[in-house]
């Protein structure tokens, strides 16, 4: 099937991919796998008005996995040619030839290996001129700057349409692949004026343009949010509880995945080694993954190594039922692969009943985070200390807001103490969650 703007059909895709196989077997690899790509795609970001950058962009490339036995090469190309082809390949099995053996190395149990291949939606190429891409830009920002004459500069408004395609296929028989768009909208912009300056941004992203926000709305609500940051104060050093806002808790949602990812768990640098089972948040917590949802950022009928996915309670009741494995580093840990390679599916935090405003009123005196900085996380300890913004609570409501304060505790206290999790469901790439509400946090300010 030929899908329009892009240089190869899925047949030749698929062709490409037999003929690395076919080298790499020709090659004497005991066992390989490959993926072929392409993608292409636009940018356009308009800033005060004016347009700052129109970007195209077209990309290809291959990458080819080869096995001498135990020993595992890799290598990879942009270059579609019969001869660069060849030579990857070539590259692949020297390096394989010179690695030490690993016990671990090699292709999935064929049993593993997807045989449903559904069409989940994820294709919906954007007819976007350029000239529509900078109207929408423009119209982003004036609704932002139309909010009030406090909103005095622009960092821009961007609007990006992608599309890709892909073949995955292994030397036992698997051959699979599809095509997907990204659609985005953003907007960033700054209240104020000198010391009292506050940025702030909004953004969206879908698979169809058709289920995009209007853009008016993105650049009305990234000025609300900047506005509303404005004199913002430090607050002096406590202990409270903290309400991430569902773009924070999306982020703390993405900690519990790395630490509970295969390569941190068999190279023991994360603090939930040996969980499995184990009560790691409160009763109410569950965490899904649903990898075959239409339309979503996350969804796919299987892993980068060519295994199934499929529908899993992550946690359950707050018991950790299943780590996050690739075929690799299931072998590492003496395990089964859980169909996570590349990462996790759709993974979703099950939302509550209170909205974010229920959940201010409940809280007497606390804060409110908006916006983190820097990346103070130990995987292996379980530390976390950020920089951060947000809004000071007092009798449940907000009072003022903050900056220039850094919140600090510890991840597994921090997962067992979450008290509620918002219904303000956001979804961002490939997780969604409401607000989290976790009781008791330090706070560094003044």
């Amino acid at each position: 099937m030929s899908r329009q703007g892009f240089s190869h059909t899925d047949a030749s895709l698929r062709n490409i991919a037999q003929q690395l196989l076919d080298h790499a077997r020709a090659g004497g690899a005991s066992a390989a796998e490959v993926d072929v790509s392409e993608g292409f795609g636009q940018s356009v970001t308009v800033r005060r008005g004016e347009v700052e950058t129109i970007e195209y962009n077209r990309d290809k490339g291959i990458g080819v996995t080869v096995y001498v036995g135990q020993r595992r090469g890799y290598a990879s190309s942009s270059d579609f040619s019969l001869d660069a082809m060849r030579a990857t390949v070539d590259a692949a099995l020297s390096i394989a030839r010179f690695t030490a053996e690993d016990d671990a190395a090699g292709l999935p149990d064929k049993s593993l290996l997807a045989n449903e291949f559904r069409d989940l939606d994820l294709y919906h190429p954007w007819d976007l001129p350029v000239e529509t891409a900078i109207d929408i830009a423009r119209r982003c920002e004036d609704a932002a700057f139309a909010v009030s004459p406090d909103i005095r500069n622009s960092e821009g408004a961007s609007v990006s349409a992608q599309q890709s395609q892909f073949v995955s296929a292994n030397s036992l028989g698997f051959m699979a692949g599809y095509a997907s768009s990204r659609q985005y909208v953003s907007c960033s912009v700054i209240a104020g004026e000198g010391d009292g300056m506050q940025r702030e941004d909004w953004y969206a992203s879908r698979r169809a343009a058709g289920d995009l926000p209007p853009a008016e709305a993105i650049g009305e609500y990234a000025a609300r949010r900047a506005l509303s940051r404005l004199d913002a104060r430090r607050v002096r050093t406590t202990r409270v509880p903290v309400l991430f806002e569902a773009p924070l808790a999306i982020g703390l949602l993405g900690h519990f995945v790395q630490a509970a990812s295969g390569g941190a768990l068999y190279r023991k640098s994360s603090f939930l080694l040996d969980s499995l089972g184990k009560q790691i948040f409160p009763k109410h917590i569950n965490i899904s993954e649903r990898p075959h949802l239409p339309r979503a950022m996350g969804s796919g009928m299987f892993d980068d190594d060519g295994v199934a996915t499929r529908d899993r309670e992550v946690v359950e009741n707050g018991v950790l039922n299943g780590y996050f494995l690739s075929t690799y580093s299931a072998r590492k840990l003496g395990m089964q692969t859980t169909g996570n390679a590349g990462g996790s599916h759709n993974l979703i935090l099950q939302s509550g009943t209170q909205s974010l405003d229920d959940l201010i009123r409940g809280i007497k005196r606390g804060l409110l985070v908006t916006e983190l900085l820097g990346h103070g996380v130990n995987y292996v300890t379980g530390d976390y200390s950020r920089g951060a913004a947000g809004y000071w609570i007092e009798n449940g409501e907000i009072a003022y807001p903050v900056q220039e304060i850094t919140i600090a505790g510890n991840l597994r206290d921090m997962f067992k103490g979450i008290q509620a999790v918002g219904s303000d469901a956001l979804v961002r790439g490939s997780k969604q969650s409401g607000s989290v509400l976790i009781d008791r946090m330090r706070i560094a300010g003044a």
